[in-house]
């Protein structure tokens, strides 16, 4: 609980709505109490025979069951004090309140009929009981408004720290969970942290609240009767307690197992393809049901406890309630009225009790989901720019990987590796896969750091400077593009504010603007989820694009032709000889047509830089590369 009410008091406007709620609740509870105190006005018909017929004791009004004659007589002489023959009913309630402890009623309808006087008005008790009934529904308005409001905000802005999270962590962050965990951490975590916040304005502020008030009227009514009530209180506190723990139990695991769900979900829409030419429907189906029916297990189990709790409260309300309107009634021998309105006001103690497991259940989950939603709050990123990052905007010498070494986990893929890439120049990276050609492209980049040794940009690491201003120096192009759902010119501007003709002059160079310019809308046509609506060659060009128009001082294509048909490819090989010489490429590649005019070739095996020269040079001083060119001029 102190983790939601931390996060629900974490900002200014939080404080200030939580503020608002809290109040619009006390008003909300108050009206309760008042509304209950109507239907006993309601209730209060005028003194009982018995009650105003009874002996006196030290001047005080006794309980009796019977009447004489003589004490009627007695007693009708003692209430006319007119002498008029003739007892009325404003006669006999001021000789019961001269004689009897007034109730609280009868105490607070003399204190009201002083101001407005609802007793002998039906036409002012009526318009006081629409004002009760007003109040209580504009402050339940106010304070369930407050409260929603309150938890849609915590969720907006949990949902929004979560996405700026998330991108500061790096790319070994995401090799570690999978989407389907993280797409369910940020929506129905959320989501739950903003109910459980909710339902614990009510079960720690108002509940409390309401009990309070509550068991203090009802102690002036009666402490005799309260005391007896309170029996019945460690029986609606236990099961509340014991439902709980499992309640809180249960939500973890199938915050847990929607994870997996979800992931099976997303590797099925991801993996479709596959899935129909290998004809594994079924396989997929049964993982599905797998997980499906563990889910619904939980679910039961989870509903078995959250329904079981209001029954079981309810069934134990109703034994004290009745219980206290008989000994209200016939033990202690109090009035109708003032039974009825201790009643009704332990009906408003009882309810929110009873919604207590209810919302206790919500809290629990809650609960659970920010400590989920924390595991990834709390990680630092390892990934940060230094205390006075300086900002890149380009190079004028080289770029040098000074014996650098790296590895994912302990499996090393880089092991002291030093090469030199000249402003200017075209140089290729190849080498058997799983040489450790990408990491050297990630690495600089900066999607990782690396582990021994340095890369530097004229001859300042690279770490010195920010990586956004890193990164805006280089244009990328990975091994699979990746395209988002929107038109096809956003997906080449990429969110910069670059015109439509230099949309087109990076299309045109990267030869994708003759398909574009078919599709229905140009490059207005909204492209399907991922690009779906466009080939493997199609998705790579315009992924290409998108590195030409940023202009960059370095471009780095890994494996970017590798989807590419032979034209298409030639059509790209041509547009880099355009920006040769103004642009340094880096260019990871197989095909020998891809590589063949590069300045300078490095040639990496099984993370170890083994040679690096021209063309020429290598074939001298590389057998593997010699026999790697001479495979790929016969494919």
């Amino acid at each position: 609980m102190k983790q939601l009410l931390k996060i629900a008091l974490g900002k200014s406007h939080y404080v200030t709505l939580f503020a608002f709620s809290m109040i619009a609740s006390l008003l909300f509870t108050f009206a309760g109490q008042l509304e209950m105190f109507s239907l006993g006005v309601i209730a209060k018909k005028g003194p009982d025979f018995f009650e105003l017929f009874s002996p006196l004791e030290n001047n005080h009004l006794t309980t009796t069951t019977s009447v004489s004659r003589d004490a009627l007589i007695e007693r009708f002489d003692a209430i006319d004090q007119s002498h008029t023959g003739v007892v009325t009913k404003q006669e006999a309630e001021t000789f019961v309140s001269d004689h009897k402890k007034s109730g609280v009623i009868n105490k607070g309808l003399a204190y009201i009929s002083n101001v407005i006087p609802i007793e002998n008005n039906v036409t002012y008790l009526i318009l006081a009981l629409i004002a009760v009934a007003l109040f209580k529904a504009v402050t339940l308005f106010g304070y369930k408004f407050s409260t929603k409001l309150l938890a849609i905000k915590v969720s907006r802005d949990m949902r929004q720290s979560y996405f700026e999270h998330l991108q500061t962590l790096p790319m070994s962050f995401y090799q570690q969970h999978n989407i389907g965990s993280l797409s369910s951490r940020v929506v129905n975590d959320a989501t739950m942290i903003a109910d459980g916040i909710n339902s614990t304005l009510i079960n720690y502020f108002q509940t409390p609240f309401a009990l309070i008030t509550t068991l203090a009227i009802c102690f002036a009514i009666s402490w005799q009767l309260s005391l007896a009530v309170f029996l019945g209180f460690p029986a609606l506190v236990l099961p509340i307690v014991f439902l709980a723990r499992r309640i809180k139990r249960i939500a973890k695991q199938i915050q847990k197992k929607q994870e997996g769900f979800a992931s099976v979900l997303v590797e099925f829409l991801a993996g479709i393809q596959t899935i129909k030419i290998f004809a594994m429907e079924d396989f997929s189906l049964k993982k599905y049901t797998d997980d499906n029916d563990q889910m619904a297990k939980l679910e039961v189990r989870s509903a078995r406890y959250d329904i079981a709790s209001r029954p079981i409260l309810h069934t134990i309300g109703i034994f004290c309630l009745v219980a206290a309107l008989l000994f209200g009634l016939y033990g202690l021998k109090l009035p109708l009225h003032e039974v009825l309105f201790y009643c009704g006001l332990l009906t408003t103690v009882y309810e929110p009790i009873k919604k207590f497991a209810e919302e206790n259940g919500r809290i629990q989950r809650g609960i659970a989901a920010s400590e989920r939603m924390g595991e990834v709050l709390l990680l630092t990123p390892q990934l940060t720019d230094s205390d006075g990052a300086k900002e890149l905007t380009g190079f004028t010498d080289s770029i040098t990987f000074d014996h650098v070494s790296f590895g994912y986990g302990h499996h090393p893929v880089l092991r002291d590796v030093s090469f030199t890439i000249p402003k200017g120049k075209t140089v290729a990276i190849v080498g058997p896969t799983g040489a450790g050609k990408s990491t050297i492209a990630q690495l600089l980049v900066r999607l990782y750091d690396v582990q021994a040794g340095a890369i530097r940009i004229d001859g300042k690491d690279i770490r010195q400077f920010s990586q956004k201003s890193l990164r805006e120096c280089v244009g990328f192009v990975p091994q699979r593009a990746f395209l988002f759902f929107d038109t096809v010119a956003e997906n080449i501007s990429f969110g910069r504010p670059f015109s439509i003709d230099q949309i087109k002059e990076a299309a045109r160079l990267a030869h994708a603007a003759e398909f574009i310019e078919r599709l229905p809308n140009g490059y207005n046509t909204l492209l399907a989820e991922a690009g779906k609506s466009l080939s493997g060659g199609q998705q790579q060009r315009i992924a290409i694009a998108r590195a030409f128009i940023k202009n960059a001082p370095l471009l780095v294509m890994d494996e970017a032709t590798s989807s590419l048909d032979a034209v298409s490819e030639e059509q790209i090989k041509l547009a880099l000889q355009e920006v040769k010489g103004k642009t340094t490429q880096v260019i990871i590649a197989h095909r020998l047509s891809t590589i063949e005019d590069a300045d300078h070739i490095i040639y990496i095996d099984k993370g170890q830089k083994m040679a690096e020269g021209t063309k020429e040079e290598l074939f001298e001083s590389c057998p593997p590369f010699k026999t790697m060119w001479e495979l790929l001029r016969c494919s």
